[in-house]
């Protein structure tokens, strides 16, 4: 799921697309957010419409908001930022790959809490009150997360 909106702004990313989910639908899920997650969802909306900006490039949102069912559903961790409408897994094929993505968001002065390189594929990025900036990357579950930015041979990038 994508913005089809060619202006990079706020308004881009609804937020009915941070809580879509083609599983939840296909499995009869209500992935509907209790209206007490709303502030959460709307600093992720803005986290993400900074980010478009940043890449100036439509973001590509594959999993935001997941109610504990779905989480499940698709094996996130118990706890995960997910659940508390404060995370988001995207992808950006007009600006490059996941390692590209998270080295410009790394080196923006945009505060974000959580950014995950993941599996080479997409970013997933979170937004809380106390930004920790914190970076990881995972290509594998044998190997764990790796410290910082990381490509797949190795070089940590930051």
């Amino acid at each position: 799921m994508h913005s089809n909106s060619t202006s990079l702004d706020a308004t881009s990313i609804s937020i009915a697309a941070l809580y879509h989910s083609d599983t939840a639908l296909a499995r009869g899920i209500d992935n509907s957010p209790p209206q007490s997650l709303l502030p959460n969802l709307q600093r992720l909306q803005s986290g993400l419409a900074a980010i478009q900006i940043l890449l100036g490039s439509p973001i590509s949102i594959s999993s935001g908001y997941r109610c504990d069912e779905l989480n499940r559903a698709v094996g996130g961790v118990p706890g995960s930022q997910h659940q508390e409408g404060l995370a988001a897994d995207f992808e950006c094929q007009g600006f490059g790959s996941p390692i590209d993505i998270a080295q410009t968001i790394f080196k923006s002065a945009l505060e974000f809490d959580q950014m995950i390189v993941e599996f080479g594929r997409w970013v997933h990025i979170s937004f809380s009150p106390t930004p920790r900036r914190q970076t990881l990357t995972i290509y594998s579950s044998a190997t764990g997360y790796l410290d910082g930015i990381v490509t797949p041979d190795g070089h940590r990038l930051a």
